[in-house]
């Protein structure tokens, strides 16, 4: 028998956002969301060595006004569909501040 994984948390409340990321843009910016919710961002960075990874949870703080520790990838690391861990943050704040950003 196999042992079991779990995957335990620190109970610190926060937002969850699906993000579709386009690498290798001219400049960083939130497009819009697409028809299932998930927002599409363009990051300027290469997906090499996490590069688009850290401009966009780098990106991300900014505009949502949380230091870079609070947003981590918490699935999609290594492709364009990722899940996005915003800590302290709540839903309303975080889709009020996403919506002011679409370009």
């Amino acid at each position: 028998m196999s042992a079991r994984s779990y995957n335990l948390h620190d109970g610190k409340k926060g937002s969850a956002l699906a993000i579709h990321v386009s690498p290798r843009a001219s400049k960083n910016e939130i497009v819009g969301a697409l028809q299932d919710g998930t927002i599409k961002i363009r990051i300027k960075a290469a997906p090499t060595e996490g590069q688009a990874n850290a401009e966009l949870i780098s990106y991300l703080s900014k505009i949502l006004g949380v230091a870079k520790s609070q947003v981590e990838v918490v699935a999609g690391k290594s492709g364009r569909d990722k899940l996005i861990s915003v800590l302290d943050l709540d839903p309303e704040t975080m889709h009020k501040k996403i919506v002011e950003n679409i370009e």
